[in-house]
């Protein structure tokens, strides 16, 4: 019998892991393993995901190192322990410097339609501006904030949402599109 071998997946996330969750029902054990998960944030809810799947995960925080960088080459050797295929930013709420950026294959998240609105509060940002269409790009990791190649990105019509529901939105298609890019780039 000849076996396809599942790409390997390793996720670096900061919050409630809805993400995560998504990716690890939508690909894991499905020509995908996601095989460890990494936090910055030790009461992110996500490391509830990594147990109820039985993902290796590690909690690293960086007000225990002396530098970016510091931290980051940690990130890097847990993360390239794993070989993984991929390594996927799902909420990871940490600028990187290129000590990561480098030498890591990464994708990551975005709540707007970059190169609109990098950096935090992006979906408040892209809510209030003043085009017709918001959405979600997911992107190569890269020394630049937001900055590397567009793999996917999805829109919705604002007109008529209010705010709640325009997020809500966001929310949804932020991981159809994760999951489109992961399939994309593997």
């Amino acid at each position: 019998m000849n076996r396809v071998k599942a790409k390997k997946i390793v996720v670096l996330f900061s919050g409630k892991g809805t993400n995560f969750a998504y990716i690890v029902q939508q690909l894991h054990q499905k020509g995908f393993e996601v095989v460890f998960a990494l936090t910055n944030n030790p009461n992110a809810q996500g490391i509830d995901v990594s147990r109820k799947y039985s993902i290796p995960y590690e909690i690293v925080e960086p007000k225990h190192f002396d530098s970016r960088e510091a931290y980051d080459r940690v990130i890097v050797d847990r993360v390239k322990s794993y070989k993984p295929d991929l390594t996927v930013l799902a909420g990871f709420m940490r600028i990187l410097t290129p000590l990561f950026t480098n030498e890591v294959k990464a994708i990551n998240l975005h709540p707007s339609l970059l190169p609109r609105h990098k950096g935090l509060h992006a979906i408040e940002k892209s809510y209030s501006d003043e085009y017709s269409a918001g959405g979600v790009s997911v992107h190569y990791v890269t020394s630049e904030l937001d900055g590397g190649e567009i793999i996917v990105q999805k829109e919705i019509e604002k007109k008529s949402l209010s705010f709640e529901m325009y997020e809500k939105k966001i929310k949804s298609l932020e991981k159809e599109a994760l999951v489109e890019a992961i399939k994309r780039v593997l």
